[in-house]
Formats: C-alpha cells, sequence, structure tokens
C-alpha cells in the first residue's frame, strides 16, 4: 500500500492511501492560513509515488515545486513535532503553461471541442441565445464546415443571420437580435484574450499524464496570475472542458494501487458560479463517474460550501484550515463545516476550526473500505521543495529544457469556415459582377436588355443563394431535376 503522508502531531501520523485517492478532495481555509502549501506536498507526494498531477497556479507562488527546498529552522521544528525523520529536499519534473504563452507552453483547444454548452456558460447567454448557439455547431456540421477559432464563430453566425430565412424551415428561428447579442459577447471575450485559447494545435491530454525517465509523475502548473484576474470564466470554462475530455477519452481502469492523473483546482467557487442548472448537473455527473477513469480532483477554495451539495458529498479527503467567524453569518458557516467531518469524541470540531493557527488544519482521510477517519488536528508537513516563485531565468531555462518546447508554440490556421465562408462570399460577388457586365454589354450592343426575370430564373437564382445550407441544396437537386427531366 503506498500512502500520502499530510502532516502529525506528537505520536499521531495522518497519510492517505494512493489507492482512493480518486475518490477526490477538497482543501479549504481563509485566506494565508497555509491552503498553498498543503496543496504542494499533496503534489509533490503524487508525484513521487508515479502520479502525474496538473495544478492551476493563482497566485504565482507554486513554480518552486521544481526546484529543492532549503532547510531553515522551521522547516527543523515542525519536522520535530511531527516526527519526519526521512525529510529530503528535492525538485519535481515540472511542465510550465499558459493560456497567453508568456509564462508556460499555449494551451489551445478548437471551438468545436469546447461545445455550445459551455461555450454559452462562458458568453453568459440566455436560453434564447444559447439555442442558437447549439444551432450553430447543428448547421456547421451538417455543412461540413469546420468552427477552430473564434473567426469561424464569427463568420458562422454571420452568415447565419444573412441565410435565417432559408435555414429557418429545418433549424427553427434564427432571431437577428439574438445573433447581434452572441457577437457583442464575443467582442468582450476578444478583449479578455480569449483568441489565445481557441485554435491549433489544440492541446494532447496525454502531456498532462506524463512521468520522467525515474518514474516521478510529472506535475503540470497552469499559470493562471492573469487568467483569473482578465478571464475568471475563461479559467472556469478551462478547467471544466478539461475535465470533460478527460471523461471522454481515458478508459476505464477500475480498481488501481494509485490514480492515473490527479487535479487540483484553485478558487473552485469560480467553476460553480452563476453556471446553469444543466451545466452543474453535467459537472456532478462526471465528478461522481470519472474516477473510474483513474482521476482524482482536488478543490481548493475559502469555504467548503462553495462547492455544490451534491460535488462536496462526493469529496472523500477533507483538509481543513482556520476560519474566522467575526459575525453571525461567518458563525453558521463555521458551524456548517464542522458537521461535514466525522467527529471525534475528544475534538470540538466548531472551536476548533476557529483556533488552529497557520500550517495547522483538521483533516478527515478514507479507510481502505471508504469510510472516512475521524477528523484530527494535525501540523501540515513542510514542503520538500522551494517554498515561493522560481525567479524569471530558473523558470526559462526549464521552458529552455522542456521535452514540450515548440510543439505548441506555433499558431496552425488552416482552412475552416471563415475560409469556406469567405469564399463563397467571393464566388457570389464575381457571379453578380458577371451578370451586370453581360446586361451593359447587352445594352451596348443595342440589344434589349430584360427588365424582367422569368419565374423560373428567380426561383433558381433564389435558390442558388441558399446553396450553403442543406435545404437550398435539396431545393436547388429537386428544380434542376425537373426542368432537365422535362427537357428530356
Amino acid at each position: 500500500m503506498q500512502e500520502l503522508l499530510l502532516g502529525g502531531k506528537q505520536s499521531l501520523k495522518v497519510a492517505m492511501d494512493a489507492a482512493m485517492a480518486n475518490r477526490h478532495g477538497m482543501i479549504s481555509g481563509a485566506t494565508g492560513t497555509g491552503k498553498t502549501v498543503t496543496l504542494q506536498i499533496m503534489a509533490e507526494g503524487f508525484a513521487k509515488i508515479g502520479v502525474p498531477v496538473f495544478l492551476a497556479d493563482i497566485k504565482g507562488d507554486l513554480s518552486g515545486i521544481a526546484q529543492a527546498g532549503q532547510a531553515n529552522p522551521k522547516i527543523k521544528e515542525r519536522l520535530e513535532q511531527i516526527g519526519i525523520a526521512d525529510f529530503q529536499p528535492h525538485g519535481n519534473p515540472t511542465l510550465f503553461w499558459d493560456i497567453f504563452g508568456k509564462s508556460g507552453h499555449p494551451i489551445r483547444t478548437t471551438i468545436s471541442d469546447i461545445g455550445p454548452l459551455l461555450l454559452s456558460n462562458l458568453l453568459e447567454l440566455n436560453e434564447t441565445q444559447t439555442g442558437v448557439m447549439y444551432s450553430c455547431f447543428k448547421i456547421a456540421d451538417d455543412n461540413g464546415l469546420l468552427l477552430l477559432d473564434l473567426k469561424d464563430l464569427r463568420s458562422m453566425l454571420n452568415w447565419m443571420g444573412q441565410e435565417s430565412k432559408s435555414l429557418q424551415t429545418e433549424y427553427g428561428n434564427i432571431a437577428p437580435a439574438s445573433i447581434g447579442a452572441i457577437q457583442r459577447q464575443l467582442l468582450i471575450l476578444e478583449e479578455q484574450g480569449a483568441e489565445h485559447f481557441f485554435g491549433e494545435p489544440a492541446l494532447s491530454l496525454e502531456d498532462f499524464c506524463k512521468t520522467d525517465f525515474s518514474g516521478n509523475g510529472v506535475i503540470s502548473i497552469l499559470d493562471a496570475t492573469q487568467l483569473t484576474t482578465r478571464s475568471p470564466r475563461l479559467y472556469a470554462t478551462f478547467l471544466l472542458w478539461l475535465l470533460s475530455e478527460l471523461f471522454e477519452t481515458l478508459p476505464e481502469v477500475g480498481d488501481a494501487d494509485r490514480p492515473k492523473l490527479v487535479l487540483f483546482f484553485d478558487e473552485a467557487h469560480l467553476l460553480f458560479d452563476q453556471a446553469p442548472k444543466a451545466l452543474l448537473d453535467k459537472i456532478e455527473q462526471i465528478v461522481r463517474l470519472i474516477r473510474s477513469k483513474g482521476v482524482g480532483i482536488y478543490f481548493i477554495s475559502q469555504s467548503p460550501l462553495d462547492i455544490p451539495e451534491g460535488v462536496l458529498g462526493q469529496l472523500g479527503v477533507k483538509v481543513q484550515h482556520a476560519l474566522r467567524a467575526y459575525t453571525p453569518k461567518d458563525q453558521q458557516v463555521v458551524k456548517s463545516v464542522a458537521e461535514t467531518f466525522r467527529s471525534n469524541p475528544s475534538l470540538d470540531t466548531e472551536t476548533t476550526i476557529q483556533e488552529l493557527k497557520t500550517g495547522e488544519a483538521l483533516v478527515s482521510v478514507l479507510n481502505q473500505d471508504g469510510s472516512p477517519t475521524q477528523v484530527e488536528r494535525i501540523y501540515i508537513r513542510p514542503p520538500e521543495s522551494q517554498i515561493g516563485p522560481l525567479t524569471e531565468a530558473q523558470r526559462s531555462e526549464l521552458m529552455n529544457r522542456s521535452p514540450m518546447k515548440g510543439r505548441y508554440e506555433q499558431a496552425i490556421d488552416r482552412e475552416s469556415a471563415y475560409e469556406l465562408l469567405k469564399k463563397r462570399a467571393e464566388q457570389t460577388l464575381l457571379s453578380e459582377a458577371e451578370a451586370q457586365e453581360y446586361k451593359t454589354t447587352r445594352k451596348s450592343s443595342g440589344r434589349p436588355a430584360r427588365q424582367r426575370e422569368t419565374a423560373t430564373e428567380a426561383l433558381i437564382k433564389s435558390a442558388a443563394r441558399s446553396i450553403g445550407s442543406s435545404v437550398g441544396k435539396q431545393i436547388v437537386r429537386g428544380i434542376l431535376g425537373s426542368l432537365l427531366n422535362g427537357r428530356r
């Protein structure tokens, strides 16, 4: 059995069973109480037993996990308090990622892979606008138009607005007001830098599931310092997309001795804030089922009550740092949090939560049979890696030696909806110019130009304008077939 030591006190030590680590967990507590260090020691613990880790670095101080820590009197004192004799400072194999491509390798995915549900939540669309977004994806699929980046989506929406009447029969009403509202939200999204996230080459999830030549799990760190301030909804959308993709692509592994991948989601409340019920239901389902794929998820937030009850009930490991109760509302929160733990007769959980010092926590893990242990008050063990961020020079050196260097840096813009719709528009303009030139030639030659189209010509021209849709294609094939048969 492989265990990850979390900490202890006097003769007590608390460790989590790696085989139960895919039952998910929670790290919570007020600002400045030690949540980041707890995240760090858990991440390096998983890496040490060969489990790849993905974590979001919100404050920019987790990059030090790549370097060995330095001994100091405070660490020595904490080791003595817990009773750790085999402390060995070491760094961990680390990859750096950044959606904006500045502090790490770029992360991209396509509009098609994000899907209409997550995209509608990202754009904060109402129900009617969400329906138009679903129609957009369906029409694009039916017409063989790839949606890779934001300009593809914008071009697709413009075309839908122009062809709304011809599309209405098959895809329902496409209101110009809804199209306009979505386009405005896309402009806001672009100002937040989202164009860096959508496109190709798309991220391969296998790159988050690496081990090094020694068998240690590679820790992938997403630099989210700018992301959470510029576009917190984009941050949440990325994490939800990552969960969804892992759930869809990873094979079932059953009961293993350790997870295949562990995810740490800081500022976890952002995943659930203002999310529609359909999305919350999807998240709850994924959290419940993804453990069968060997994935463990650990949420980090100030209070466990930031997490929906349906998700919170599935979190087996709980690490609770101090909470402060300055108001009646705060006191109610402390009481509710205390009730989420399995009680310990020798411990007043509600009182203890308010007495915890920095680096102390109330901890409950899972027994081998899946039942929670009694809550214990412990000191969190010190990390063996560096506490605090790397220097820019150290990060740059690691980036230059990264096995991912050059794989994602250069964006690719292959032919997709934008290019194909642009070609159609150019062909239409060319046809109209040729028709105008023909009219002008007839007029200058003295031949009378026809002032009115026949009914058949008008019908064919109208159908040709909607050739891009499957409805239009069927109409044209029917008309031309009738005319040809008639001629025969």
